[in-house]
């Protein structure tokens, strides 16, 4: 009887943090998921207590905490690894006491994470110098208006190397702003004991050690310092052709190179977990960026797209090893790199900061639904949403619109709307705003460029929690008048993670992962809808979104 061979998957989000247990066959055994606290150390949106005093909602407490949401956003570094280390000893127990002997069997561990969100800590304690300033977060506004007034190439001026423009939503901004308005990151970068992370690099240095590692054997280990390709390619300081630092940006920044880790692949040997850990001893072979960790567990090869439905909504076509330069307010970026001397495959990219946010916000902010599952009864409850169009630009539209002066907008209202037309409306926003990306994506790609299936029809893969909800998943596919595809496991980031890991480790080949370890029953949406409607609906949504520009003054 073969020995039992496990792999295992810490994914660390923007709201909580997971550990899932796989299988010789990438199935998922066992899981456990931790929430952690979110921060909105300065309020935003004052405009919205005036608009929606009419209704009442400012009697709901959770009303006024949601108003400060999505204009600065924090986490605690600290807090984060204490859920990473309950997740990874609840789930060992749970497996345990299955009967699945996981600490004899589990061969390595993976990691995806949050990309952007910005730590920087002390190199000789070990101790986060200020909280994770979150990727969502809108604080860097001004720097980013002064960069773009400074430099000649304007917002675009990094883009030839790092093909991203100037936004609040790239680490490096986030990096600026620590060191010009909080003393002791100064200090700290002035001494050379500043050590600059995204969470991937926080969560590795820790779990190999830290300022003060140890093996089993008692023996000090120097951590290990490293990001992957795929977040380093969202930091803005990372040249997209050469995958490495670029100096000249960071000379133009003031960053010093010292502060930040080294650049590796997805699928290497990167660390060994230390003493004082659950697992201690494993190694860690595998890290990738949320996103790009999805587009693996979807097994994108080159043409073929999926999308990610979280706190926002993520979607990526692989480009293969060309990286393609978008004219469509898409962003370039690395899919995967899956071993040192692997080729690199590359994508482009639409980020979509509110998605499941937006749920969440009629949740907590409006007290329109008690649970976010609710969202799709009272939706089915009305044919269409009466009119009613929902921008939810609650801190700036991402891709492919780029306007962080954008502020959200409910427009159509009359007597006849009730909760249940905003309700749809809010679905409708997000499959509006998937659906905004990909017509970028297929200008983009041009023809060849993407996989069709044997009738000729555009696949779009999709995954994440909100996924479930199968009224979601058929506006989807009616307003993008193609198939949507869910897989039957929709946790996939997760997977990614697991298939990186496993991949270095020896557990799996990567032919073995691309054609069929883990090919399931999936579900599949047809759209239902006619053209014109199609057409028609389209177009009042751009109405609506151009309403969006240019509110922020009025919070």
């Amino acid at each position: 009887m073969a020995a039992e061979v496990f792999v295992g998957a810490i994914d660390q989000g923007t709201t909580s943090t997971r550990f899932i247990i796989y299988d010789r066959n990438a199935k998922p055994l066992a899981s456990h998921q931790v929430e952690f606290t979110q921060f909105y150390p300065q309020a935003g949106f004052g405009f919205l207590k005036s608009f929606f005093f009419q209704f009442n909602f400012l009697q709901h407490h959770h009303f006024y905490s949601f108003l400060n949401s999505f204009r600065w956003v924090e986490h605690d570094p600290v807090e984060i690894l204490e859920s990473i280390k309950i997740c990874m000893a609840k789930a060992i127990d749970k497996a345990t006491v299955a009967g699945f002997n996981v600490e004899a069997g589990l061969k390595a561990v993976g990691l995806t994470n949050q990309r952007e969100t910005t730590v920087i800590w002390s190199k000789a304690t070990g101790l986060p110098l200020y909280n994770a300033i979150v990727w969502m977060d809108v604080r860097t506004s001004s720097i980013c208006r002064r960069l773009e007034k400074e430099l000649s190439g304007g917002r675009t001026h990094f883009v030839d190397t790092c093909c991203l423009p100037i936004s609040t939503y790239f680490s490096a901004l986030k990096i600026l702003w620590l060191i010009e308005n909080v003393e002791v990151v100064q200090n700290a970068v002035r001494t050379g004991d500043a050590l600059f992370g995204t969470i991937d690099s926080w969560m590795i240095w820790n779990l190999t050690g830290g300022h003060n590692g140890t093996t089993r054997d008692g023996r000090y280990r120097a951590a290990s310092y490293v990001t992957d390709v795929s977040n380093a390619s969202r930091t803005m300081l990372m040249n997209l052709k050469t995958l490495d630092w670029d100096q000249p940006t960071l000379d133009t920044l003031g960053i010093p190179l010292e502060m930040l880790p080294e650049i590796i692949s997805n699928s290497e040997q990167i660390g060994i977990i230390a003493e004082g850990w659950p697992l201690a001893g494993v190694p860690i072979t595998g890290c990738l960026g949320d996103q790009h960790a999805a587009m693996l567990g979807q097994l994108c090869k080159k043409g073929e797209a999926k999308s990610t439905y979280g706190t926002g909504a993520f979607i990526l076509l692989n480009t293969g090893t060309e990286s393609v330069k978008s004219s469509h307010g898409l962003l370039s970026t690395i899919a995967y790199k899956l071993g040192p001397e692997a080729e690199t495959n590359y994508a482009v990219e639409g980020s979509i900061a509110i998605a499941g946010a937006a749920v969440q916000w009629l949740r907590d902010g409006l007290g329109l639904i008690s649970s976010a599952s609710q969202i799709e009864g009272l939706a089915e409850t009305v044919s269409n949403t009466g009119g009613v169009y929902f921008v939810p630009a609650f801190n700036g539209l991402f891709a492919p619109w780029w306007k962080d002066d954008a502020r959200g907008v409910l427009v159509g209202i009359t007597r006849y709307t009730n909760k249940a037309h905003i309700a749809r409306a809010v679905l409708e926003s997000m499959c509006f705003q998937v659906n905004d990306v990909l017509s970028s994506m297929h200008k983009d790609a041009g023809e060849g460029g993407e996989v069709r299936s044997e009738s000729g029809e555009f696949l779009l893969r999709v995954d994440g929690g909100a996924t479930v909800n199968n009224l979601l998943m058929q506006i989807q596919a009616d307003l993008l008048g193609s198939p949507v595809v869910r897989p039957a496991d929709i946790e996939t980031t997760a997977l990614g993670a697991a298939y990186a890991a496993g991949l270095a480790a020896g557990v799996w080949t990567e032919s073995q992962i691309f054609e069929g370890l883990h090919k399931e029953n999936t579900t599949i949406f047809r759209p239902k809808v006619e053209e014109a409607e199609r057409t028609k609906r389209r177009e009042s949504w751009s109405r609506a979104v151009a309403k969006s520009f240019e509110l922020a003054d009025l919070a």
